[in-house]
């Protein structure tokens, strides 16, 4: 996937050294969006979408699972990426009982923990490859990593307003 038909976001590979900062700045929308009292947050506007409250939670694992990907691509060579199990952690985690202010803080806290080791990355380290099972299981480098958890980041941040501003 080069655009996202839904959201507009370009896989622009030359632009991953820029993710750092975003994946902060992104993570203190989520935070912001979770402070609203509203009962829309907790609310799933059709049973196979999911509320707000579940968006952000799932973010917040996003960022942790993708940090633990680049160091385990920076560790050894060509890794695999073991699918994270986005829709079971919905209920094994029990997202919707989350508090949401605790969300925002995990996720901002997240953001953090996953900019860092972006920013820890030289010239050679951005090649360094795993193989991610998204779309299908590809060899991808981190700069594909990085930008691909923007675009979570971004698109989901969308989902969210969806629901949050009707």
């Amino acid at each position: 996937m080069r655009e996202c038909a839904e959201c507009g976001f370009v896989y622009d590979l030359t632009r991953a050294t820029d993710v750092a900062p975003l994946a902060r700045e992104h993570a203190v929308e989520y935070a912001d969006l979770l402070l609203t009292d509203s009962p829309k947050l907790r609310r799933r506007p059709e049973p196979d979408t999911w509320s707000p409250l579940e968006y952000a939670c799932h973010m917040r694992d996003v960022l942790l699972v993708q940090r633990e990907r680049a160091l385990a691509a920076r560790r050894s060579t060509t890794p695999d990426a073991t699918p994270m199990g986005r829709d079971e952690r919905v209920e094994h985690d029990g997202y919707l009982d989350q508090k949401p202010s605790d969300v925002g803080r995990q996720l901002r806290d997240a953001a953090q923990l996953f900019a860092n080791v972006l920013e820890r990355l030289s010239g050679d380290d951005w090649e360094r490859t795993l193989i991610y099972s998204y779309p299908e299981p590809q060899e991808r480098s981190l700069r594909w990593l990085a930008l691909h958890t923007l675009h979570e980041l971004r698109h989901h941040l969308l989902d969210m307003h969806r629901q949050l501003d009707t």
